[in-house]
């Protein structure tokens, strides 16, 4: 009778701790779901508009699932920015991990080297924090999806306009970024092998560039002067023209510029004639379709294609006020306002 006593005893014990645990647990607040998104460089403009597309989709989802949510009991959706002031790919990997010792839900992130990377991706989906890249891939690691332009067809694409700028004959200079930059290396080798549809056209070299503003335009004015027979300048990152540097030591009646990216402080160049032609990638989408994502995927239970591929879009003269008023919609602030009014 004793032992039988003892057990009962024990019983409610455990079921007391145990619910009295249950409760606790539901009166727990509701926690934020942190994505730590991590780009290549926090100077580089691009990454500002991706950011701030993830931090708008942030909020629109975080009402629109609001009930899916709290289910989970996440109270919203918030963007911590780990971004390394300049291109550092070791920085990255330890932002990657430090995310992860700080508890954030997710990880969107775009790889400046992926090899330096994968490894601190693949240690963050082995504590479950899934990781979900953006313009610059890391496809050997175990990140669940991507999203950006197929960047062979990209450098492909800066090349075929080039040469349309130029009616298939000049000498042409490749700008490219970081060395190892695994989305730019593939848009160098797109443009390469374009070029070899015209014989008119001579490559005179490809030449890289620290990506911040001022230094790139300095990269292309030196190599202009240093190479004078140059025609043309095919961009596979719009870093120069982001100043106003080019538009004054650069001659557009002598040459001309075919660049990816085309944000408002780029589209003088168009307006001016120097650049004929942007290909503008939508870098507000970076964030919120990885947002939209990263939400599919770890709220929703859905499934997510692994490659999510983003279109270019087409910027002249005759697409300047559309694609004017589309910056606007993204909320950019400093679109001259002479191009929203243009038809």
């Amino acid at each position: 009778m004793k032992n039988w006593m003892k057990s009962v005893a024990l019983f409610a014990a455990l079921f007391g701790i145990t619910a009295g645990a249950v409760a606790a647990d539901a009166a727990k607040p509701a926690k934020e779901f942190k994505i730590a998104m991590i780009a290549k460089s926090s100077t580089n403009p691009v990454f500002l508009s991706g950011r701030a597309g993830a931090e708008f989709a942030a909020g629109e989802l975080s009402k629109k699932y609001a009930a899916e949510l709290a289910k989970m009991n996440y109270s919203k959706i918030v963007i911590d920015w780990r971004t390394p002031p300049n291109e550092d790919a070791q920085l990255q990997a330890q932002r990657i991990a430090q995310s992860v010792n700080d508890g954030v839900d997710a990880i969107l992130l775009s790889c400046s080297d992926a090899g330096k990377v994968n490894g601190a991706i693949n240690d963050a989906v082995a504590r479950d924090i899934p990781v979900f890249t953006f313009d610059s891939d890391a496809p050997q690691s175990k990140r669940f999806a991507f999203y950006g332009v197929d960047d062979i067809e990209t450098g492909r694409q800066t090349m075929s306009e080039m040469a349309k700028a130029i009616d298939g004959k000049g000498k042409v200079a490749i700008l490219s970024g970081s060395q190892n930059a695994p989305n730019l290396k593939k848009r160098v080798e797109g443009a390469q092998t374009e070029a070899k549809k015209y014989p008119g056209i001579e490559i005179v070299g490809v030449f890289n560039c620290v990506e911040t503003p001022q230094d790139a335009a300095a990269e292309v004015v030196r190599v202009t002067n240093a190479h004078p027979e140059i025609t043309a300048w095919a961009m596979v990152g719009g870093w120069p023209l982001f100043t106003k540097t080019l538009l004054k030591d650069i001659d557009s009646n002598k040459i001309k510029i075919v660049s990816v990216d085309a944000l408002p402080a780029q589209l003088p160049y168009i307006e001016k004639g120097l650049t004929p032609t942007l290909l503008a990638q939508s870098c507000f989408l970076w964030g919120s379709i990885g947002v939209e994502k990263i939400v599919d995927k770890v709220i929703l239970k859905k499934d997510v294609p692994v490659m999510n591929k983003q279109e270019l879009v087409v910027v002249n003269k005759d697409t300047l006020g559309k694609w004017a008023r589309q910056l606007k919609e993204w909320k950019f602030d400093d679109v001259p306002e002479e191009y929203l009014k243009l038809p």
